[in-house]
């Protein structure tokens, strides 16, 4: 494991990691680190990689990046955390959450799954070039689960129901393992054309978002 840390980047990601490492015990400094843990967008991955002077270990935090942004550096990994983070959350974001780690050699597969220990997160290893598929599945369950909400916010909000009923509903979806309900697992397709009907409407831009969950839901 790294006893000194340098994280570039300190966002939501970078905060977080940054306080947990420090709850551990381990060394975060401003230079000289053991390893240098870029927590910056996607797009400024490389340029700043560049700007480090090889020797020490650089990892990434991206989802989707491959490990040749880290290029000149041979010593190095992935690191993602697969959890959103929110400013000020804190190291308990963390915690129960997954890393998917990265490398290109057995030894820096092992120094990232060690980190990923460290900081509380259960690892599972990544093919490099899998990294934007894996990313585009944790984008929808995320990213595309406040969308979801938002949809189904406006459609309550012309219907004159309230919005905030529809967190519990979320939450137990959850928490009942995603098991599917409503008309399309009983195959109420009247039902379907009446939800169609409504939302063409009082809100016909939303009908074709409708239509493609209907009929992936359908699938």
């Amino acid at each position: 494991m790294f006893e000194s840390v340098q994280i570039v980047g300190r966002g939501r990601v970078g905060s977080a990691i940054a306080a947990r490492l420090e709850e551990c015990g381990v060394s975060v400094r401003d230079d000289g680190a053991e390893l240098v843990l870029l927590c910056v967008p996607d797009r400024a991955i490389p340029e700043v990689a560049r700007s480090i002077e090889p020797g020490a270990w650089v990892a990434h935090t991206s989802g989707a990046t491959p490990l040749g942004a880290l290029d000149p550096h041979t010593r190095r990994f992935g690191l993602h955390p697969l959890q959103t983070f929110v400013p000020g959350g804190g190291a308990a974001q963390l915690d129960g959450s997954y890393a998917a780690v990265t490398a290109d050699t057995d030894e820096g597969r092992a120094r990232g799954f060690a980190l990923a220990n460290t900081l509380g997160l259960s690892p599972f290893e990544l093919a490099d070039e899998a990294r934007p598929l894996y990313h585009a599945g944790a984008a929808i369950a995320s990213n595309y689960l406040v969308t979801l909400h938002a949809v189904a916010r406006a459609l309550f909000e012309e219907a004159g129901a309230p919005p905030e009923a529809l967190v519990p509903l979320m939450r137990r979806t959850i928490e009942n393992g995603f098991e599917l309900t409503g008309p399309i697992a009983r195959g109420d397709w009247e039902t379907v054309d009446a939800h169609r009907r409504a939302i063409r409407r009082v809100r016909p831009e939303l009908e074709p978002v409708y239509e493609v969950l209907a009929e992936a839901t359908a699938r």
